[in-house]
């Protein structure tokens, strides 16, 4: 029972090393990339929760929209915009190239286009809005929505990676294969449903839930057609667009 506790928190550090900025203990045994799938939404419920602290404390003393502008740069200071760079990334691929070979290499260009900065400015305004609408609200929804947005936009990327295939032998995405099984991909999706569940309405839980889901199903199929499978970019991509979708949701 001990050496298990001890595999599972060292996954769920990992998760918190790979997918946020904050500081970690260093591991001794670190665990393979994918082992660690099943904490990614709880990483993200780390996110949304920090991210709520900023917005109920600035909400407190600021118009909305300046709070939400400030709740916004904490969670891309928590997670290093990790997702915002691989969805203008793919954002520049999917507009360029004749071939799936063509769209990858363009992927690989550390400069942002044109359709990558569009992609990132309209990804930042909308999240921007729906926080605006969201620090008008009493502080438990504020935290229970945030908490279950960051966590659902997280559950299922370790299911699309597992889905794959994977377009390029090495990168993020093919060392992320290691370690993950179908047991703990859906056990992250059991997570973030459960804290959903836990935290929102059951209606909205599940249309939440529902529209994460839609959404990452489709850009899973759109990478297959576009690209030939999966990348590092496509699951930053399907984290921010499942959050946008998460956020509309919520505030709708």
């Amino acid at each position: 029972m001990i050496p298990q506790l001890h595999r599972r928190t060292a996954e769920a550090t990992l998760a918190l090393a790979m997918l946020t900025r904050l500081p970690v203990p260093q591991l001794r045994d670190c665990p393979p990339v994918g082992a660690s799938a099943w904490a990614w939404p709880l990483a993200g419920a780390v996110v949304g929760g920090l991210q709520a602290a900023v917005l109920l404390a600035a909400a407190a003393v600021l118009p909305p929209a300046m709070a939400a502008g400030l709740a916004l740069a904490a969670g891309l200071l928590l997670t290093g915009a990790l997702h915002d760079d691989g969805l203008a990334d793919l954002a520049d691929g999917l507009s360029g190239g004749r071939t799936p070979a063509q769209r990858l290499e363009i992927m690989k260009d550390s400069r942002i286009g044109s359709h990558g900065a569009v992609a990132l400015i309209t990804a930042l305004g909308l999240r921007w809005a729906a926080l605006a609408a969201i620090a008008t609200w009493a502080s438990t929804a504020m935290f229970a929505a945030l908490i279950a947005a960051q966590a659902a936009s997280r559950a299922g990327l370790g299911l699309m990676n597992l889905a794959g295939p994977q377009a390029r032998p090495r990168g993020f995405a093919a060392a992320a294969t290691d370690g993950l099984t179908a047991p703990r991909a859906t056990a992250a999706i059991a997570l973030a449903a459960a804290l959903a569940l836990a935290t929102l309405p059951l209606t909205q839980a599940l249309t939440l839930l529902a529209a994460v889901a839609l959404t990452q199903l489709l850009l899973l199929r759109h990478a297959r057609r576009r690209l030939g499978g999966i990348t590092g970019d496509v699951l930053g991509a399907a984290q921010i667009t499942a959050e946008i979708a998460a956020l509309a949701i919520l505030v709708a």
